[in-house]
C-alpha cells in the first residue's frame, strides 16, 4: 500500500510539497505569459517592418 503518513514532520513535508507545486505552477503560467507577450511583440515588429518601404537612398 501507499503510505503517505510522514510522521511528526507531516506539516513541514506537506507544506513543502504544496509550496513546490505553487512554485511550479507560477513558473508555467509566467512562462506562457512571457511567450505570448514576445510573440505579440514580434508580430507587431514584423508588421511594422512590412509597412515601411525602402526609400531611394537605400536602394543601390
Amino acid at each position: 500500500m501507499l503510505d503517505l503518513d510522514p510522521g511528526p514532520y507531516g506539516f513541514y513535508v506537506w507544506m513543502s510539497y504544496g509550496l513546490s507545486a505553487v512554485a511550479l505552477a507560477w513558473l508555467a503560467v509566467s512562462s506562457l505569459a512571457f511567450a505570448r507577450r514576445w510573440r505579440r511583440r514580434a508580430e507587431a515588429l514584423e508588421t511594422r517592418a512590412q509597412e515601411v518601404e525602402p526609400g531611394p537612398e537605400t536602394q543601390p
